[in-house]
């Protein structure tokens, strides 16, 4: 984890925005208005590494209430597009939404298609390595 967090940090570029990280009582509240559970791996990905910029993808945030990607935000809409509601959403793009599950897996969730069986990390570091980065 703290290597991956390492690339990521090396690859910021956040010049122009300065994102803050999240503390516990901040993602407690985040769990409050979702609802919903976010599994450990998902909470120290916010907690370490969402104030970075790096590449194409721009994961969820927490901390800005007004962000297009706050993640309560990013839930609403994307259960409301279909995405089942025992995933949560870390990341949009134009094929589809990366979504985490409880397990602590990533998939890549498709309106038109649901849950692409060839686009499935283990973890939310191995999407960040292999997808983030890579964007």
């Amino acid at each position: 984890m703290d290597d991956i967090v390492d690339m990521l940090r090396e690859c910021h570029d956040g010049g122009l925005i300065a994102l803050e990280l999240p503390d516990e009582d901040r993602l407690v509240e985040i769990e409050e208005q979702l609802l919903i559970s976010l599994p450990a791996d998902y909470k120290a990905f916010l907690l370490s590494a969402s104030d970075i910029v790096c590449g194409s993808l721009e994961p969820a945030t927490v901390m800005d209430d007004y962000a297009h990607n706050f993640l309560p935000e990013m839930a609403a809409n994307s259960w409301n597009q279909g995405l089942p509601r025992y995933l949560i959403p870390v990341c949009e793009t134009p094929n589809g939404i990366y979504a985490m599950s409880q397990e602590g897996e990533v998939v890549l969730w498709q309106p038109e298609q649901g849950i692409n069986e060839d686009e499935v990390w283990g973890s939310i570091w191995q999407w960040a390595r292999e997808v983030w980065l890579e964007s």
